[in-house]
């Protein structure tokens, strides 16, 4: 929902299918840096089964040896986080300043060959960090969900050829960490190639059906002018055309023109209608198919949503009955050291705020209320100012006399950059929506 990876090379995309401009949002969620609505609203409170990572053996095994959970409820409300980049935060500290059960760890991105790894660069069998990360929260009587996908990066339906073999590579990261919920984040550059979203919602009902009870949320680009664009409609229609229905379709109503939560709630109403003309659903059934993923703070387009928008977002949530209502991200749920606004962060929301102000709006959309005296924990704060030398940066310096083509990285005054496609002597800066360079955060 700090992401702004490179769009793949290998993106041809027919001319009918050229993107609405509003679809092409680059934010800071790369993978190295960025069930029925009754079942949401629940206050469903299962005790967790199996604190630990237990292998197990055959497909769909896991979900059922993790049987009982924390209740979808949860899963529907649990925020991005990412364990690995962005100055993570503790969990601990977070879970008990806010009551929150749930979170959606992200990304997994295939290393090349049809190899799930964290951030496209860490193996789910020799990864140490999450499951670390996932025992401390199930010790505390928690879950995780895992996100696959997100914004950039190389994504498994890209490669693995076929819906089955995708499957297959992410049913590994289902009994690896023994999921019951998992998130397909289907953005650039995958959901302009049909047949890597032809892979991804083929794989995703491969897994729903081999692995009863999982959840399953699809998350894609939100817009202000229909809910989502020409891609996100494809999307839909691909589903659609496979017979497969997730437990709730969520949009990103962020980095595409969106002013403050009544542009949100505007794009969650047209969406409803995308999903009643695509599915024929009444409005209380799509409704309860709909989710939405905020961002929190200053968004990668400068835009800005505070603790009201998100209150205002929230309610119209509740009164619909939505089935989801999520953010990006817990590692921005705090404010910038220094200035309030030092320009976009993936690890401070440049907003004023209390640390996990924002979380605790997904702990409300659960049902639960957030400790008014949380325990007197040392509040966690993002690292000091970065440094500003370009020396500091493991990437090599910015050149002007060099071509960059789309994925070279650089350094440039303490950031790292990403070049989202051919550039020659164009300065990296934090440029926004429509920037050659991707700001991939500090050194």
């Amino acid at each position: 929902m700090e992401r702004a990876l490179p769009p793949h090379p290998d993106r041809k995309p027919n001319p009918p299918q050229l993107p609405h401009p509003s679809d092409r949002r680059p934010r800071l969620r790369s993978p190295r840096s960025l069930l029925a609505a009754a079942g949401v609203l629940g206050l469903v409170a299962g005790a967790l089964v199996g604190g630990g990572l237990v292998a197990t053996a055959g497909t769909g095994t896991a979900v059922a040896a993790a049987a009982g959970g924390i209740g979808s409820n949860w899963y529907a409300s649990a925020p991005y986080l990412m364990p690995e980049d962005n100055s993570p935060p503790d969990v601990s500290t977070v879970m008990d300043a806010t009551g929150q059960k749930a979170f959606q760890l992200a990304f997994i991105l295939d290393k090349g060959g049809c190899v799930p790894s964290w951030g496209g660069t860490s193996p789910i069998d020799t990864d140490t960090t999450m499951p670390a990360v996932i025992r401390t929260v199930r010790a505390k009587g928690g879950d995780v969900s895992v996100s696959i996908g997100g914004y950039g990066g190389t994504k498994l339906g890209q490669t693995c050829g076929t819906p089955e073999a995708t499957a297959a590579g992410y049913q590994k990261v289902v009994d690896k960490y023994q999921l019951k919920a998992i998130d397909f984040d289907l953005e650039e550059p995958e959901y302009e190639n049909t047949a890597a979203i032809h892979n991804e919602i083929g794989a995703a009902r491969i897994l729903q059906r081999n692995n009863p009870g999982l959840y399953i949320s699809i998350t894609t680009a939100g817009t202000t002018a229909a809910g989502t664009g020409w891609f996100g409609q494809q999307m839909l229609n691909e589903a659609k055309a496979q017979g497969f229905t997730p437990d709730n379709y969520s949009i990103m109503p962020f980095d595409g023109g969106f002013s403050g939560a009544a542009a949100q709630t505007d794009a969650l109403v047209k969406f409803n209608q995308l999903l009643r003309t695509t599915f024929g659903w009444s409005e209380a059934d799509a409704y309860a198919h709909e989710g939405v993923s905020l961002m929190n703070g200053r968004t990668d387009a400068a835009e800005y949503f505070r603790q009201a928008d998100f209150q205002a977002v929230l309610d119209f949530a509740l009164a619909h009955k939505l089935a989801r209502y999520t953010y990006w991200s817990v590692n921005r749920d705090r404010q910038c050291p220094g200035p309030v606004d030092p320009g976009l962060s993936g690890s401070c929301s440049s907003v004023a705020q209390n640390d996990w102000d924002f979380t605790k709006f997904t702990v409300r959309f659960a049902g639960a209320t957030p400790p008014t005296n949380p325990p007197t924990t040392p509040p966690t704060t993002p690292p000091t100012t970065p440094p500003t030398s370009p020396g500091s940066c493991l990437d090599q310096p910015w050149d002007s006399a060099t071509v960059y083509t789309g994925g070279a990285k650089v350094s440039y005054q303490g950031h790292k950059y990403h070049a989202k496609w051919w550039t020659l002597n164009e300065v990296p800066t934090a440029s926004g929506q429509w920037g050659v360079w991707g700001d991939d955060g500090p050194c």
